[in-house]
Formats: C-alpha cells, structure tokens, sequence
C-alpha cells in the first residue's frame, strides 16, 4: 500500500473541524489498520494466510451482495 500526504483545510480559526475532517480521512484511507499491521515483522509465510483469509472474506462478502441483489430483484 502506497501512501500518499493526506491534506485538510483549516477554514478560519476552526481546528477542530479541520482535525476531525484528519481523523476521518485516516479512518477512510485504512491508514490506521496499515500502521497497527506494520508495527511487528510479518513473516512471508503467515503474510501470505493473511492475505488468502482477506481474499476469502471479500469472495464471501460479494457472493452474499450477489445473492442478495437477486433476491431483491426478483421482488420488484
């Protein structure tokens, strides 16, 4: 994953605005979730599971999206 600078504009005097407009542009950007991964070494070996898990829960996610578009399809 590639990060790119993250940037937020501070209108007025409002920082708080500005630095919950950051929080919620680093909870989006999943930079959060990179970093809590990063902090240990991940051997390549249980690098690859993790990435075979992630993949079998998005297959599984869209299979259930797929099925449920259908499903509502066929009540129109």
């Amino acid at each position: 994953m590639q990060l790119r600078p993250l940037e937020v504009i501070v209108d007025g005097d409002n920082v708080e605005r500005a630095i919950k407009a950051l929080k919620r542009k680093v909870a989006t950007e999943g930079i959060y979730k990179e970093l809590k991964r990063r902090r240990f070494y991940e051997k390549p070996s249980v690098k690859r599971k993790r990435k075979q898990r992630e993949a079998e829960r998005r297959r599984r996610k869209e299979r259930r999206r797929a099925i449920r578009a259908r499903s509502r399809k066929g009540k129109r």
